[in-house]
C-alpha cells in the first residue's frame, strides 16, 4: 500500500548512492503563433491519433484549428463505435464522456444515448446492481458472506532451510456468481510483475475451513488497497455496499475476519474518526475495532450489516488503532476492477491546498504546475484557484481528489479557474488526464528545474541567487505548513544545496543544505531535510 503510515514511519533507508546532478530544463514553449511551433504541434497531433485520439483532440482543441479538432473528433467517434462492438465499456465511457465534454455531443449520441451507454458501463459490474440484501437476524450471521482469503506462494529458503511461504486475509461476497473483495496487499506477490515464482490463491468458506477452492484475481487498486477476486461458487450471502455518509464519529461497527488465521472473528467498535489522510488520494476511516494479521479484507459492517469499508491491519506495536478503506472507493473502483487488472489514476500535473478566505474554503490553490502537464498546456498558472473539474464544485482538495477518482487516465474534464484567486477573473478550459506517476514528487523533480521543484517536494521557491554556482540560491517563498516552514525556512534566506539521495524505490528524498536563515539568527548550520515524493497534494 502507498503513501501510507508516512507520518508514522518516514524511516526508510536512504541509498548511501552519488549525489544526485541538480535538474535543468528549461519550460516548454506553447506559443503556437510562431509558425514553427505550430506546424510541429499539427504534426505531432496527427502521430498520437492512433494511439491517444482523446490527446490529439485535446491539443487540436489547445491550438485553436477546430478543422483539425472536427477531424480529431469524427476519429474518436469512430474509435468509440468500435470500443463498443468490443464491449470494452469503460474504455467506451471515457470516450463517451470526453467527446461530449469537448463539445461534441453529437458524435457521442450517433453512437448511442447516454443513458444506454451508462447501463453498459455498469452492466454486469458485481456489487453494484443496487439490489439491498436481506437484512439477517443477528450480527453474527454475517459471517456466512465472508472468506478467509489463502494465498500459497510455494518454498522460499532462507539461510538453507525450505519453509512454506503463504498470506493469510479475509474477504466477502459481494455478487452471487463468486466475486470477492479483498485487500490488495494480501494478493500482492500474486500480481507483482517483479515475483516470478509459484502463487496461488485460495479461499476457505466461513461455512468449510476446511476445504480450500481456488480463486483468481480479477482487478487490483494498490493505491487504495483493494482487489476483486472471483471463485466458482454459489455465495451463501451478499454483502449490501452503503456509504460513508451513514457513518460518523461515534457509529458502532463491526469487523469480520480472519485474525492471525483464526476463522469466523467478529469484533466491534466504533468510528474514531472519518477523515485520516494515510492515502496518496483520499482519506481512510479509524475504528477502534480489535483488528490484526489476517483481518485485512474483510468486511467493516454497521448495525444493519451494511459494508461501509474494507478493513486493513493497523499500525504494528500500535494498538487498537486500525482503519477500513472508505466504501466509496470500493464502488468507484469496482467498474474498473471488474475490467481486469490494474487500477489506474490521473492526474493533472500540479501541487496544491484548500484555498481558504479566513476559515472558508472555497476552492484549490494551485501552489506549483509541471512543466509539459495538462494544466500547463491548458494556462492555468501559479496561484489560480480551482473552483469546479468536470462541473462539479470544488471547494477543497478533497473535493479535487473525489472527482478525479471517477475518472482513468486518457480523459477530458471540464475545469473552471480564479486567475489569481479573483471572481472577477472566472475561466474556462478543458484538462486531459494522464497517468499518475508512482512517485509525482520524483517525476518533477526530473522534469523541472530544482528552484521549482522543490516548490512541490519541500514547499519553498528558490531563484538563484549566483551565476558561478549552480548550487547557490535564495528562497522566494515558502508554504505555510511545509517542511521548509517546519525546518525555519522563510524569505530572502540564502542556501546551498549540497547531497542529494533519493531511496531504492525513489519514494523519499534527502537534502543536504548549507544556510544563514533568519529564524536562527542568521548563524552558519546545516540542515538535512527528507520528505516522501508522494502525498494527496499532488494532484
Amino acid at each position: 500500500m502507498r503513501a501510507l503510515f508516512t507520518a508514522v514511519a518516514f524511516a526508510l533507508c536512504l541509498c548511501a548512492c552519488k549525489t544526485q546532478e541538480l535538474p535543468r530544463r528549461p519550460e516548454e514553449n506553447f506559443d503556437y503563433t510562431q509558425k514553427d511551433v505550430h506546424d510541429a504541434e499539427v504534426k505531432r497531433i496527427y502521430e498520437m491519433l492512433q494511439k491517444s485520439p482523446l490527446e490529439a483532440l485535446w491539443r487540436a482543441q489547445l491550438l485553436g484549428d477546430k478543422d483539425l479538432a472536427d477531424e480529431c473528433a469524427r476519429f474518436v467517434r469512430d474509435a468509440l463505435s468500435s470500443r463498443v462492438e468490443q464491449k470494452d465499456y469503460v474504455e467506451a465511457w471515457t470516450f463517451y464522456n470526453s467527446l461530449i465534454t469537448a463539445g461534441y455531443e453529437e458524435h457521442a449520441a450517433n453512437v448511442m444515448e447516454k443513458k444506454a451507454m451508462r447501463a453498459f458501463y455498469y452492466d454486469g459490474v458485481p456489487g453494484l446492481s443496487g439490489k439491498a440484501q436481506p437484512r439477517l437476524e443477528k450480527i453474527s450471521d454475517y459471517i456466512q458472506g465472508t472468506v478467509t482469503v489463502w494465498v500459497d506462494l510455494g518454498i522460499k529458503v532462507e539461510r538453507g532451510m525450505g519453509y512454506a511461504a503463504r498470506v493469510i486475509g479475509s474477504g466477502f461476497f459481494i455478487d452471487p456468481r463468486g466475486y470477492i473483495v479483498t485487500n490488495h496487499h494480501v494478493i500482492e506477490e500474486l500480481v507483482n510483475p517483479k515475483n516470478s515464482g509459484y502463487g496461488k490463491v485460495f479461499i476457505k468458506m466461513a461455512e468449510d475451513s476446511e476445504q480450500r477452492i481456488p480463486a483468481r484475481v480479477v482487478g487490483y487498486d494498490s493505491v487504495h488497497d483493494l482487489a476483486l477476486l472471483k471463485t466458482e461458487v454459489k455465495a451463501p450471502y451478499c454483502f449490501t455496499l452503503g456509504s460513508q455518509s451513514q457513518l460518523s464519529v461515534g457509529s458502532v461497527i463491526y469487523a469480520i475476519g480472519s485474525p492471525l488465521g483464526l476463522e469466523r472473528t467478529l469484533t466491534s467498535g466504533v468510528v474514531s474518526s472519518a477523515d485520516r489522510k494515510l492515502f496518496s488520494t483520499g482519506s481512510v476511516v479509524q475504528i477502534d475495532a480489535a483488528v490484526n494479521s489476517g483481518n485485512s479484507g474483510g468486511p467493516c459492517i454497521d448495525k444493519n450489516g451494511v459494508v461501509q469499508g474494507v478493513v486493513f491491519a493497523g499500525i504494528a506495536s500500535y494498538q487498537g488503532l486500525n482503519f477500513a478503506i472508505p466504501v466509496e472507493y470500493l464502488k468507484q473502483d469496482l467498474p474498473i476492477l471488474y475490467r481486469g487488472g490494474e487500477r489506474k489514476f490521473p492526474w493533472i500535473g500540479s501541487y496544491g491546498r484548500t484555498a481558504k478566505a479566513g476559515r472558508v474554503n472555497y476552492g484549490l490553490e494551485v501552489q506549483y504546475i509541471k512543466p509539459g502537464s495538462a494544466m500547463a498546456r491548458a494556462g492555468i498558472k501559479t496561484g489560480d484557484v480551482v473552483v469546479s473539474l468536470d462541473g462539479q464544485k470544488v471547494l477543497c482538495l478533497e473535493d479535487a481528489q473525489d472527482i478525479l477518482r471517477d475518472h482513468v487516465p486518457g480523459s477530458i474534464i471540464s475545469c473552471e479557474y480564479l486567475e489569481g484567486g479573483s471572481y472577477e477573473a472566472k475561466k474556462q478550459c478543458l484538462l486531459y488526464l494522464t497517468e499518475r506517476p508512482k512517485n509525482p514528487g520524483y517525476a518533477i523533480y526530473q522534469g523541472d528545474m530544482v528552484q521549482n521543484s522543490f516548490v512541490a517536494i519541500f514547499g519553498m521557491e528558490l531563484t538563484p541567487s549566483s551565476t558561478e554556482s549552480s548550487k547557490t540560491y535564495m528562497v522566494k517563498r515558502v508554504i505555510p505548513g511545509s517542511a521548509a516552514d517546519e525546518n525555519g525556512f522563510s524569505e530572502n534566506d540564502p542556501l546551498t544545496i549540497g547531497r542529494i539521495q533519493f531511496n531504492d524505490e525513489k519514494s523519499a528524498i534527502m537534502v543536504m543544505f548549507s544556510t544563514k536563515n533568519r529564524r536562527n539568527g542568521y548563524l552558519d548550520i546545516n540542515v538535512a531535510m527528507q520528505a516522501m515524493l508522494d502525498s494527496p497534494y499532488y494532484f
